[in-house]
């Protein structure tokens, strides 16, 4: 009975031993399982997040290409507006220099018409004082004419001269003296005495031909104007023509009449045009 009663308890005791460990078994067997799937989801995960990885960086990649592009076609931009603006400021530093030099012509312009019309007032002025001054000869003896902004007195050598002679008669100097005053009066004009003669050949002691006579002629009227009368000297300039600027045929009395002659020719000072032309 007794041993009945171990065999009992051992069998027992086997029994609770044995579902003890299934039950161990099971559970670490479920944990096995449940590891293994978080570690197949981890994987999945991984994997996932490793493709993941892979589109970014071929993002990060296209991006840096495109960074890299951008920047160049930005620094591209930016001296192409350096250059324009370049460009820019080349147009503007011309427009105004052009301007400068438009604005420096138009003033120039402007004081050569105040000068040539000033000019004008005063060879106007000159001429009328002339003709006053001269209004006692006759047509015969001179004339006043005023020819491209200058004012001429012709006169005969009727009034001047005899015949093959450079010495001034009477009549000829009451002339130059009512002349001289006129003269006087002016200082911003140039006077020319040109002489002139007709073709009649001449050959004396005193002229070697009628340029000769043509020169010391015109120079016997500055001597008078300058020595008696006080005409500046710098003021007045002797000229011989001879024959060679004819105002009449040569081939009748009168032609030659008109050609022997004695021109004075009074014009304005050219000094302020002549600066102011070669300084624009």
């Amino acid at each position: 009975m007794k041993q009945l009663c171990w065999i009992f308890v051992l069998a027992a005791t086997l029994c609770s031993t044995s579902c003890v460990s299934k039950k161990k078994y099971l559970i670490a067997e479920n944990g096995r399982i449940a590891s293994l799937e978080r570690e197949e989801g981890l994987r999945s995960q991984l994997k996932s997040c490793q493709a993941d990885k892979n589109a970014l960086s071929e993002r990060v990649e296209n991006l840096t290409s495109d960074t890299a592009e951008l920047g160049g076609k930005l620094q591209a931009y930016r001296k192409l507006l350096f250059s324009n603006k370049s460009e820019q400021e080349k147009l503007n530093a011309l427009l105004d220099e052009k301007s400068r030099e438009l604005r420096e012509r138009e003033n120039t312009i402007r004081e050569l018409e105040e000068i040539t019309h000033a000019q004008k007032e005063t060879m106007n002025t000159l001429l009328s004082n002339v003709q006053d001054a001269l209004m006692g000869f006759g047509s015969d003896e001179l004339s006043v004419t005023q020819h491209e902004g200058k004012v001429y007195v012709a006169m005969s050598d009727k009034l001047l001269f005899e015949s093959g002679s450079a010495k001034v008669d009477k009549r000829g100097k009451e002339a130059l003296a009512k002349l001289a005053e006129v003269l006087n009066k002016q200082n911003d004009i140039d006077v020319f005495i040109e002489g002139h003669t007709d073709s009649k050949p001449i050959h004396t002691v005193q002229f070697q031909d009628n340029w000769d006579l043509s020169v010391i002629r015109a120079t016997s009227v500055v001597r008078i104007l300058t020595q008696e009368h006080h005409v500046k000297p710098l003021q007045i300039q002797p000229t011989g023509r001879g024959e060679f600027m004819p105002v009449a045929d040569n081939e009748s009395a009168e032609g030659r009449s008109l050609n022997r002659r004695t021109e004075i020719i009074m014009a304005p000072k050219l000094d302020k045009l002549m600066k102011l032309l070669q300084n624009p």
